[in-house]
């Protein structure tokens, strides 16, 4: 793993070098120095579970290392994790973030964990003037939460591509998440990954925690409810999804409060009309939680 000073020294330098970026209105011309993909990045929306996936070799995290040998290496990866709840809506711009334990009650080699990857600000530039629905602040202040982070190291353990997180604003609705997600849609087209990462189901408070032993286990409604969503994925049909609270009761005890569920509909925003839809780690947990994760493209 190359150090910081070897990766600005090695990396970051060239890129300025050869690009002749000086000027603000050369960082959002970036992407026009990657060459365009003859197929779509695929775009992931990944139930992230337990922090303790985040260290775990587990059914879970040995999918996320799986799907990372099948997908093309990505030039980079933008997370819209769960846990980045903001008013307003921001992007990672360091060139390091850090490793942030945004959790307690965990064993102490969970905190230890740090994921040195770098992150790209010419990039966050650059995904900032894309965005046309909504002004989007820089932030130098935030990192990887563990919403990203736990997944990310399982995919790409070396550390050695760049990540940015793009906040989530909780003062916007459903339909203003999806569709500031279609404002990306021409990132996929450049080799950047795309991942939402949350969980469909995710009501801790009904939790049964003697039901966390491995084996499946969810109530009547939320085997309902990720069955009603899994079918909607398949079939393309997003706006009962973006209006999740008009699918009866079901969807209240499922999505209690919106966090863990508006990264999918960032995933299903970027979703091309010829894109293949493929679930995997579809595994009801204690009863009110759901890993169900997507691969779209």
């Amino acid at each position: 793993m190359i150090s910081r000073g070897q990766f600005i020294k090695k990396i970051i330098k060239p890129i300025f070098i050869m690009s002749g970026i000086n000027t603000l209105s050369a960082f959002k011309k970036y992407t026009d120095s990657l060459p365009l993909l003859n197929n779509l990045m695929p775009v992931l929306f990944v139930g992230h579970g337990s922090p303790m996936n985040g260290i775990e070799d587990n059914e879970f995290s040995n999918k996320w290392s799986e799907l990372a040998q099948e997908i093309p290496k990505p030039k980079a990866v933008l997370v819209v994790s769960a846990h980045w709840f903001t008013k307003g809506t921001s992007i990672t711009a360091m060139d390091f973030p850090k490793t942030i334990h945004d959790f307690g009650g965990f064993p102490e080699a969970l905190f230890q964990v740090q994921y040195p990857a770098p992150g790209h600000s010419i990039l966050a530039n650059e995904m900032a003037s894309m965005i046309h629905s909504t002004s989007v602040a820089l932030d130098h202040e935030w990192g990887l939460d563990h919403g990203t982070w736990t997944v990310v190291r399982h995919m790409y353990p070396k550390a050695d591509i760049p990540i940015l997180q793009l906040s989530i604003d909780y003062t916007k609705g459903p339909e203003f998440h999806y569709a500031l997600a279609k404002e990306l849609y021409h990132l996929r087209s450049k080799g950047i990954l795309i991942i939402g990462s949350g969980n469909m189901v995710h009501n801790l408070g009904m939790i049964d925690w003697t039901k966390l032993n491995g084996s499946p286990y969810g109530y009547d409604w939320a085997l309902k409810m990720n069955q009603t969503f899994k079918e909607l994925i398949l079939n393309k049909d997003h706006q009962p999804l973006i209006h999740y609270h008009q699918l009866g009761k079901e969807a209240t005890l499922a999505i209690p409060t919106p966090e863990h569920y508006l990264p999918l509909l960032y995933t299903l925003g970027l979703q091309d009309k010829n894109d293949p839809i493929m679930f995997f780690n579809d595994k009801h947990i204690g009863g009110s939680l759901t890993m169900t994760s997507v691969k779209i493209g």
